[in-house]
């Protein structure tokens, strides 16, 4: 039972096809320690047989849980933007389908919140592969994040975040061609927010070929066009994408080595 302190949290799980994943987020969702939560799954328009897997999994939780269907495929961007207009708490937070969270997750965020008063919290992340297999490295090498900061190395994972609300009513998820959760951190931090850093593997962050960071091509095209939305001139779009470039490579490379970055 939530206690009467505890904030609600919204946490928003876009999901299309993921029939095979969706188990385990669904799952690390109820086995969080932080028990003030709503999770509010938004189904783009799923053709696998998801709507009736989610059902089972939320059957005990129909209390705290929401399932709303899209009528088409409307993507990711457009997805969480829905959830977020049905979520009831003061904070959001998002949880990939293919994702899944530790235990301690949202608790340990919220004691951050209560001992420096910030409004946007992430964590280091453990990986994993399609077949539930763990990389030996984690990447916890991350720290407080700025808007210049950012732009040089995007070393927030969309899953771990806790936001305030508010900071989304003003600044919403956009164009899929790009990668939408970089350009929507970039856009907040330039407003004077930083982003708070919890140097822990909170988040099990599963690495896919099919994923658009399994795609290296299409995530470079993708990490240009962020900037250029940004209205970055083109050089210094091309030096922030080489730059990011090179510390993914390095960041994935003592990931699979195991080395913890």
């Amino acid at each position: 039972m939530a206690k009467n302190n505890e904030s609600l949290v919204s946490i928003i799980m876009p999901t299309y096809n993921s029939s095979d994943y969706i188990k385990a987020a669904i799952n690390s969702v109820f086995s969080q320690t932080y028990e003030n939560w709503e999770l509010i799954i938004v189904d783009d328009h799923s053709t696998d047989g998801s709507e009736e897997l989610i059902a089972k999994l939320i059957m005990n939780y129909k209390n705290k849980t929401k399932y709303i269907k899209n009528n088409k495929n409307l993507g990711v961007s457009k997805s969480r933007n829905i959830g977020i207009e049905e979520s009831k708490g003061e904070w959001i937070a998002f949880l990939d389908s293919d994702d899944a969270w530790k235990e301690s997750k949202l608790l340990k965020q919220f004691e951050k919140v209560k001992e420096l008063n910030e409004e946007f919290i992430f964590t280091g992340s453990s990986y994993i592969n399609e077949k539930n297999e763990k990389y030996s490295g984690d990447f916890i090498d991350i720290k407080n994040m700025s808007y210049k900061e950012l732009l040089r190395n995007n070393s927030i994972s969309l899953s771990s975040v806790l936001i305030k609300k508010y900071l989304l009513e003003k600044n919403n998820f956009e164009n899929d061609r790009v990668h939408e959760d970089y350009l929507l951190w970039l856009k907040i931090l330039k407003t004077g927010i930083k982003a708070i850093a919890i140097k822990e593997p909170l988040l099990i962050y599963r690495l896919s070929k099919t994923s658009k960071s399994g795609n290296k091509l299409k995530s470079i095209r993708m990490t240009y066009g962020v900037y250029r939305d940004l209205g970055i001139n083109i050089i210094s779009s091309i030096y922030y994408t080489l730059n990011h470039l090179f510390k993914a490579s390095k960041k994935y490379k003592e990931i699979f080595n195991g080395n913890k970055v």
